[in-house]
């Protein structure tokens, strides 16, 4: 079995309608105001709430470390070719030997509704399985957050099951369930227009 194979790619990742590129120190600002918004903070139980410029600096220097060590691909969602992040998708290796790697995600207020986490999601893990090197790609969320859900559902993954009782999300008080999906190659979705 071949290792996993994370490095930024030599161009951003593009279906014509959602373009996906690693995220900059000029991004900060943009990072800073969607990730301060409570709907986020619901679902991304680990992330400082408030949420500022410092967190949001920290974060790009952390997704650029990721890159580096070949560990993690953090990409900036944007509609179109250019533009204002919308978003943020994630691809994490959890198990090298195996080639098993998870995605995460989160979409700002005025960019939900539209179909771009969903295109953003395919594209990352159209990218994990043939370029990386991924035999699996793997999604947890929160049973409780039917976007999240839905996108994974729409992107093609295979709800595998329930990790019950898996974390606990201190601002909710409150154990978490994680329904787990999966893709494995040549189950990917087309990536059409």
């Amino acid at each position: 079995m071949a290792a996993l194979d994370v490095r930024t790619p030599d161009s951003p990742l593009c279906d014509g309608v959602v373009t996906l590129r690693p995220w900059t120190l000029d991004d900060v600002p943009a990072i800073a105001r969607a990730c301060d918004e409570p709907e986020i903070a619901r679902w991304i139980h680990q992330m400082p709430s408030p949420y500022g410029e410092h967190d949001a600096r920290e974060y790009v220097l952390a997704t650029q470390a990721s890159w580096r060590e070949g560990t993690g691909a953090f990409f900036a969602i944007l509609p179109g070719r250019s533009g204002e992040p919308v978003g943020s998708i994630a691809m994490h290796v959890t198990d090298p030997m195996f080639g098993n790697v998870e995605v995460g995600y989160w979409t700002a207020t005025e960019a939900r509704g539209r179909g771009l986490t969903t295109r953003a999601l395919r594209l990352i893990s159209r990218w994990a399985i043939e370029d990386v090197g991924a035999e699996r790609v793997q999604l947890r969320a929160d049973v409780r957050n039917a976007a999240s859900l839905r996108v994974a559902e729409k992107a093609g993954f295979t709800r595998e099951g329930t990790l019950r009782s898996a974390a606990f999300n201190q601002r909710q008080d409150r154990r978490i369930d994680y329904a787990v999906y999966s893709l494995l190659p040549g189950e990917e979705e087309p990536l059409s227009r």
